[in-house]
């Protein structure tokens, strides 16, 4: 049994049912709620060439069917991708009703540090590419930008990404051109710019604020253009290796796992500060 995420619906139940059924076990596939329609079409297209009927089966529904799902003892082995809250829980009951349960939790690409002889131009293009793409909702997305350099040219290097995701385009991920899609939801998009909004109270600058984009035939989408965040005015925060005083830095642009297409960045003066 598997419950799916809604960031790779087709893609992450690929790595999982393919090598159950070679190995001669049935398969209950449960994707999210949010994105329920990927796992009938692999559904379909297996049926089509001609495996079985009940030995991959799709179940939908919320907790409740999790619930019974983990619980039933017919099931012996459950796989797991997605948040920690879901995860643990699925982990526990499941544990606790005597199946083998292997849960992916969590995992986040969380920053990448950049030294200033990098190669301006491609490394500009990849940073957007991995800050913005999938509107930042994937495990891989770049979160934070760690900058190895003097501030001046720091400055430089947020200047020229701002202009770069500026270029992206926002809309209907459908329609040919569209760079950055929609949020998964209403109140994925309200958490987005609530993070956005608590960090600029903490002392961040905002230097691309995608808040409040309106897409043409979508006003009511859940949209959240591209998003840069400084936190080069808060180097006080910086825990240095030199300074045994300096506090840890807690703007929640950096401590928080916003899941959009918000990108924050900050700049310290050695690769072991980094």
């Amino acid at each position: 049994m598997q419950t799916a995420p809604f960031n790779f619906p087709a893609m992450i139940p690929l790595w999982m049912f393919p090598l159950a059924l070679a190995t001669g076990n049935t398969y209950v596939l449960k994707p999210t709620e949010k994105a329920p329609s990927a796992s009938l079409l692999l559904a379909k297209h297996l049926h089509d060439l001609g495996l079985p009927p009940g030995v991959l089966n799709i179940i939908q529904g919320a907790k409740p069917t999790v619930d019974g799902i983990v619980t039933h003892p017919g099931i012996r082995a459950i796989s797991f991708v997605g948040s920690n809250q879901a995860g643990e829980y699925i982990h526990d009951v499941g544990s606790r009703h005597g199946k083998r349960v292997q849960a992916n939790l969590g995992a986040k690409n969380h920053a990448t540090v950049m030294m200033n002889d990098a190669d301006r131009d491609s490394t500009v293009k990849a940073v957007v590419g991995a800050a913005f793409g999938a509107a930042g909702q994937r495990c891989m997305a770049l979160s934070v930008l760690i900058l190895v350099g003097d501030l001046e040219e720091s400055q430089s290097w947020m200047e020229q990404l701002v202009e770069e995701a500026m270029k992206l385009k926002v809309g209907n991920g459908f329609v040919e051109g569209v760079d950055v899609g929609p949020l998964i939801s209403k109140d994925a998009k309200t958490r987005a710019e609530s993070i956005i909004q608590q960090s600029i109270d903490q002392g961040a600058t905002c230097m691309l604020d995608g808040r409040g984009v309106v897409v043409k035939g979508y006003e009511t989408g859940n949209f959240l253009a591209p998003t840069v965040i400084s936190l080069n005015q808060q180097q006080h925060y910086i825990t240095h290796s030199t300074d045994s005083n300096a506090k840890p830095l807690s703007n929640p642009a950096y401590t928080e796992e916003i899941f959009a297409p918000v990108l924050t960045i900050l700049t310290v003066p050695t690769l072991e500060d980094a």
